[in-house]
């Protein structure tokens, strides 16, 4: 499957988010891996690099247009589903709680890809 249009840094278009701040997406012998970094209360938390199960949009399509990944935690787990709609990663995350205290809970956000287009200067 043609990993590309899946493959960059993503910046969370919220600057005051609370959850998911920043996804590297890489491709590696044909696999999409992702690299996920959370807002922590000292700065960014490198959450680490996983594999992501990708999906193209029809039965016909060999490009990848979701993926689904999965992070497990002492405490829990986070689950993430992302899309690109209108060049954009549309990033839902599903945070379940291994404890009474807290309930699961829903979000989504939307990202956009880092390029350096802009700072190229011409002489």
């Amino acid at each position: 499957m043609d990993l590309k249009a899946l493959v960059g840094t993503w910046i969370n278009s919220n600057p005051d988010t609370h959850s998911v701040a920043l996804v590297r997406a890489t491709e590696a012998h044909g696999k999409l891996k992702l690299q996920v970094s959370v807002v922590g209360s000292d700065g960014l938390i490198d959450w680490g690099e996983r594999e992501a199960d990708v999906f193209a949009a029809t039965t016909e399509s060999h490009a990848g247009a979701g993926f689904t990944c999965r992070y497990v935690f002492d405490h829990g787990e986070t689950r993430l589903q992302g899309m690109i709609m209108k060049g954009l990663l549309v990033l839902a995350q599903f945070h379940l709680f291994n404890d009474d205290e807290r309930e699961p809970y829903f979000l989504r956000e939307y990202f956009a890809a880092t390029h350096d287009r802009f700072l190229k200067v011409s002489s």
